[in-house]
């Protein structure tokens, strides 16, 4: 077989239509184009999935909505890295969301009571606090969090240290990973 032996499939190719060449070719007079209006006239374009005014089809059947999780579902972490609290606590006390507040690890704010003291808690708008595994611990660390990183649990228990849930996630039954 030599290159010049090639040729396309039986069917796969056809002549091209030759429109306003007269009436003895099935072709003339409006060329295919019909009588009058938009598609008659050169130059004619019209958007993809117009049906000539009638509502095209794509708007008029139902859409799902919400393919992505509405946001109101979603949680919102304050992350702090296990490196980031190995460095700032010694490992003699256990660290909870409000020592991690105050040491400025997570986003925070100030809250005053009515007696004038004031507290450092999570900023509004997040769900808790989420441990991630970037970091290296040195220390025998007892960090209470809303939820940890398989990395950031072996990493913690590696040191002999432990990992403690708070909220929903202490409550749901054994081996289930918050």
């Amino acid at each position: 077989m030599k290159l010049q032996d090639l040729k396309p499939a039986e069917g796969a190719t056809h002549k091209p239509k030759r429109v306003g060449r007269g009436f003895g070719s099935g072709h003339g007079k409006t060329a295919t184009r019909g009588y009058n209006g938009q598609g008659q006239r050169s130059g004619e374009s019209r958007k993809v999935g117009f049906e000539g005014g009638q509502m095209p089809l794509f708007r008029r059947t139902p859409k799902k909505h919400a393919f992505v999780r509405p946001e109101r579902y979603v949680s919102k972490w304050a992350e702090v890295n296990i490196g980031a609290i190995s460095e700032v606590f010694s490992g003699e006390a256990p660290v909870d969301p409000d020592l991690l507040a105050q040491a400025g690890l997570v986003r925070s704010s100030v809250v005053h009571d009515d007696e004038g003291r004031s507290y450092v808690v999570l900023k509004l708008g997040v769900d808790g606090v989420r441990v991630l595994g970037s970091g290296d611990v040195d220390k025998k660390l007892v960090v209470h969090a809303h939820h940890f990183t398989k990395g950031a649990r072996e990493k913690i228990e590696a040191a002999g240290g432990t990992c403690v849930l708070i909220g929903d996630a202490a409550d749901a039954p054994s081996g289930a990973e918050a």
